[in-house]
């Protein structure tokens, strides 16, 4: 089975989520091939091709590709797409933009957010909020799938798989690159960090996350929010855990002031080991959490960071 992989990277690093996707297309097949679309994107592109598993690297190194616009890589990935059988790219932002696109051109179905494989023809994927999950058959002649990638783990790195420049260049002039703000921080990402601390509408305002903060500081962790919190104007959406946020899997998350609304657990109910501190004892994080603790979280807080 031939596999193309659509890599994910930014600012010419190659994202860990890549070699998640990895791990989901080696029980699909062997010929695993991994696109690296961008501008000045060789060192990604370097990245990728030591992914063991990955037998091949095409990059498409142009100035179309610089902000990754979802019209430009669909209609690239589309061209490239006759060759494979299956078509996979992480479930983040930048994937559901242009995958689903990239289902229409090819005139077949999504597959979205897997998370096991379970024949070739044949995935499971969470349903309602995660309350259930749906396993799901398709009988496309191409299969394009976006993988969740807190259900697999990283594939390790170690081997040199020849790499292949693409003259394809493809500008559908539909779109325009406005601006970006990148949120520069010391901590973790969300999605890559084994200890997260989330805080809710318990915080009451934006000021209050500096305790968690200073938390997640000492525990060499990164800071989440509910989307309360990011409706409330506390934090920024970036911060925003949840199915509309995004999806995480730490070693251990904190929910801090966080009532558990279903939209919230189903980005974060899969952590290893979950701690939820609400003085509401009925609240439904304390459902899901292995260790909870009834309290004011203002009581709290500043006693276990001093313990730290």
């Amino acid at each position: 089975m031939t596999i193309l992989i659509i890599a994910e990277h930014a600012q010419g690093e190659l994202k860990p989520e890549t070699n998640k996707v990895v791990t989901a297309s080696l029980a699909l097949g062997s010929e695993i091939h991994v696109l690296v679309a961008g501008y000045d994107c060789k060192q990604a592109a370097e990245s990728a091709a030591a992914i063991l598993g990955v037998t091949r690297v095409l990059i498409a190194d142009k100035p179309a590709y610089q902000y990754q616009l979802a019209e430009n890589v669909a209609a690239l990935v589309a061209e490239l797409a006759g060759g494979y059988e299956y078509v996979l790219a992480a479930a983040t932002t930048s994937g559901k933009n242009f995958m689903p696109r990239v289902a229409a051109l090819l005139d077949v179905e999504q597959i979205s957010d897997i998370i096991a494989v379970e024949a070739a023809d044949t995935f499971k994927r969470p349903v309602y909020a995660g309350n259930a999950i749906a396993t799901v058959q398709s009988t496309d002649h191409k299969k394009v799938i976006t993988v969740r990638t807190t259900a697999f783990d990283a594939a390790e790195v170690g081997e040199s798989a020849p790499v292949e420049y693409l003259e394809t260049d493809i500008d559908m002039g539909v779109s325009t690159f406005v601006a970006e703000t990148l949120t520069v921080s010391e901590r973790p990402e969300l999605t890559a960090a084994s200890i997260i601390i989330s805080g809710g509408r318990g915080m009451q305002n934006g000021d209050n996350f500096a305790m968690l903060e200073s938390v997640a500081d000492k525990l060499g962790g990164a800071v989440g929010a509910s989307r309360a919190a990011v409706d409330a104007g506390f934090v920024s959406n970036d911060m925003q855990v949840g199915q509309t946020g995004k999806i995480v899997a730490p070693d251990l998350y904190i929910a801090v002031g966080i009532s558990g609304a279903i939209q919230h657990l189903a980005g974060m109910k899969d952590s290893k080991v979950i701690v939820a501190i609400n003085k509401d004892e009925d609240a439904p994080i304390f459902q899901v959490a292995d260790y909870g603790l009834v309290a004011d979280l203002f009581d709290v807080i500043p006693v276990l960071e001093s313990q730290l």
